[in-house]
């Protein structure tokens, strides 16, 4: 694609943002195209949200920006799941009943990698606890589309039709902006100094109660510009290894049962700045952390909230893969058009993931001079509708990404070596590279003993 399209793109979310090309200094070298092989204008969208989130964190501290994106660092991070070792071997990333299935009249999508989502599907279908792929595969020749996705999503499980694109709800979406930045309450404005570009958060505390990519992605930068990450898990339903060692870097996690420690989940609220949802509305609410709850109790709050679907659909699962199979994207990339394709890389929840942690930065920006409570959202969905509206191409065959070694990072992490890919988020005088993720609910649910940067007022 050409550099014209990347630009715009990178100019729509920067306008989001309440960031105007024109209000401040940027410069970044042409960096040519990122090597993301795809139909649709993946890579030109993946450049401007990295972009976007370096812009926003280098202008923290200086309103003179020097961004340094490179796009085969870009390509790498949106495809980090390729490149993730642990003891030098590939972790397998994907569960047998996560993919497309034919159906009686067409195609549908399914998620499983969580056990609990593939015991869905099978309860669904009306098959045994211990029914293999082969069983589905049987049962969903024998349904139609819809009957198949009705009966999934009524316990509680993961299937999409696989449908066409639909170009006028797309352009209902993209009325809005792909991420919004909103103050929401009058709190005044909360003292901070962003000092160092090095780690221009440093001292800002942020409860990550997100799993799976486009939330970790967005928590994993801002701990890489220096901000307390604290992951809060539930319990009862564990992380895959390789998915939290793929994005938990420089962050702790802690495994918390919120309704049930109520006094230790308020203790760490009361001290946090920012709080990253990416679970349903309905469990929020139940837990009581909706942003009007959360900003009732706490005015000063930037909170981001992301979800699959969007404001239309708070409550439904999704994850990429299915949102693309359900907004058109697997039919464009389908290599034949006779079998559904997919992106080369899960784009939309690392698009979303950057957007959301630039949204962020800039609601911290914004708020220690306008004050404010401030909510920051995106969706999946939402990404879906920006890649559709860019332009298309058909030859493919020259994105390649070549010699990756100089974008990884290798760690030692509790006797196991693990290998991922570097930060992509890059500007002058910016961090370079990421602190080593650490396991997953291995921490005490508590902030370190002081924020250790930053003077705020909390």
């Amino acid at each position: 694609m050409t550099g014209s399209v990347r630009d715009s793109t990178l100019r729509r979310f920067r306008d989001a943002l309440g960031d105007s090309p024109h209000s401040l200094d940027v410069t970044h070298a042409d960096p040519g195209a990122v090597p993301l092989s795809a139909r649709l204008a993946l890579g030109d969208m993946a450049w401007a949200s990295v972009t976007a989130a370096a812009i926003a964190a280098a202008r923290l501290t200086s309103d003179v920006v020097q961004v340094q994106t490179d796009p085969v660092r870009v390509a790498v991070a949106f495809q980090s799941d390729r490149h993730l070792r642990i003891n030098g071997a590939t972790p397998d990333v994907w569960s047998p009943f996560s993919g497309f299935w034919r159906t009686a009249d067409g195609w549908v999508r399914t998620h499983g990698n969580y056990p609990h989502h593939a015991a869905a599907l099978r309860r669904g279908l009306d098959l045994p606890a211990d029914a293999a792929p082969e069983d589905v595969a049987r049962r969903l020749r024998a349904l139609t589309s819809v009957d198949a996705t009705t009966a999934v999503t009524a316990e509680d499980g993961l299937c999409v039709s696989v449908s066409p694109e639909n170009p006028e709800a797309d352009a209902a979406l993209c009325e809005r902006p792909a991420i919004t930045v909103t103050r929401v309450t009058d709190a005044s404005p909360a003292v901070r100094r962003f000092e160092d570009p090095g780690a221009p958060l440093r001292g800002i505390r942020v409860l990550d109660l997100t799993r799976v990519i486009a939330g970790p992605v967005a928590t994993r930068t801002v701990a890489l510009l220096g901000a307390e990450v604290l992951r809060i898990d539930p319990p009862r339903i564990p992380e895959p290894e390789w998915q939290h060692l793929d994005t938990g870097h420089g962050k702790r996690s802690a495994l918390l049962a919120i309704a049930a420690d109520a006094i230790r989940w308020r203790e760490l609220l009361h001290s946090a700045d920012v709080v990253v949802l990416g679970y349903r509305t309905e469990g929020l609410a139940r837990l009581g952390l909706t942003p009007e709850a959360l900003h009732s109790q706490h005015p000063r709050l930037v909170i981001a909230r992301l979800t699959a679907w969007g404001s239309d659909a708070p409550a439904r699962r999704g994850f990429d893969s299915l949102v693309q199979a359900a907004s058109g994207i697997s039919w464009i990339e389908s290599v034949d058009g006779e079998r559904p394709g997919a992106l080369p890389a899960q784009g939309l929840d690392h698009s979303a993931g950057y957007l959301l942690a630039a949204g962020i930065c800039a609601a911290l920006r914004r708020q220690s001079v306008e004050g404010g409570g401030w909510i920051v959202e995106t969706s999946l969905r939402r990404m879906a509708a920006e890649l559709l509206r860019l332009p298309r191409q058909k030859d493919t065959s020259h994105t390649t990404v070549g010699d990756v070694t100089a974008h990884l990072q290798t760690f030692a992490v509790d006797g196991d070596t693990v290998t991922t890919a570097a930060p992509a988020v890059a500007y002058l005088g910016g961090p370079t590279r990421f602190s080593a993720p650490r396991r997953w609910g291995s921490d005490p649910a508590e902030w370190t003993a002081s924020p250790g940067g930053p003077a705020t007022e909390r």
